[in-house]
């Protein structure tokens, strides 16, 4: 089982099996809690994912936890980096590795999971980046491992400059305003199973955080 965390937008959490059946999974909209409600959402999945798949009410058994998902971004700096040191934090506790996944990566597959039949165009997922810029990452369906075939981005275009950017792209928007985290989860199954080694080393901040360390105290005489 997998426990998928995502603060690129709101908070989210959840617990799958490796075949993507969501065991529990919890969110809030709130762009600014994330340290505050990070702890309550990871308890109440856990308690959850207990009973077995959601819609089931087994007795409760151990959640055998195999790799904790982080979503990677792109979002804000403080956000961000409450998830995936909650993510880190919670893998090292358990002696299980993290996971990182680009956050678009769990939209996209959201949107071509919607209905697995159809042949969904080439379209961009599009996140609020907020200072009048939107944040966008381009996909063109899945691979063979059944992962999203991201070929643009993540990249900032401003707001009034966005649609101008994915006509020329040829991408249709698909505006997301939440993460799942299941799928964060399942995106990082299915590269697992695949044997795909992560690419994303670093998070994806969408600008530098506005707060810089002091310069320090001048030189008496400067």
């Amino acid at each position: 089982m997998i426990l998928g965390i995502d603060t690129s937008l709101g908070t989210a959490v959840a617990v799958t099996d490796a075949d993507g059946a969501v065991l529990a999974e919890a969110a809030s909209a709130d762009p600014l809690g994330h340290a505050e409600l990070i702890g309550s959402l990871l308890q109440t999945v856990l308690t959850d994912a207990a009973h077995g798949p959601v819609g089931q009410t087994a007795a409760p058994q151990p959640v055998a936890l195999t790799a904790v998902a982080a979503g990677m971004g792109p979002g804000p700096f403080t956000g961000l980096r409450v998830g995936i040191a909650a993510a880190r934090t919670f893998a090292l506790g358990r002696g299980i590795p993290v996971l990182p996944v680009a956050s678009h990566d769990a939209a996209a597959l959201a949107v071509l999971l919607a209905d697995p039949f159809a042949d969904v165009p080439r379209f961009a997922v599009v996140t609020d980046a907020r200072r009048r810029e939107f944040a966008y990452s381009v996909y063109d369906g899945v691979d063979d491992d059944g992962l999203p075939i991201r070929s643009v981005g993540p990249a900032l275009a401003k707001r009034d400059e966005l649609d101008d950017v994915l006509a020329e792209l040829g991408a249709a928007r698909r505006d997301v305003t939440a993460i799942p985290a299941a799928m964060v989860a399942l995106v990082a199954a299915r590269a697992q199973a695949a044997g795909r080694t992560a690419e994303l080393d670093e998070p994806l901040y969408l600008r530098a955080p506005d707060v810089t360390p002091p310069a320090g105290p001048k030189k008496v005489g400067s």
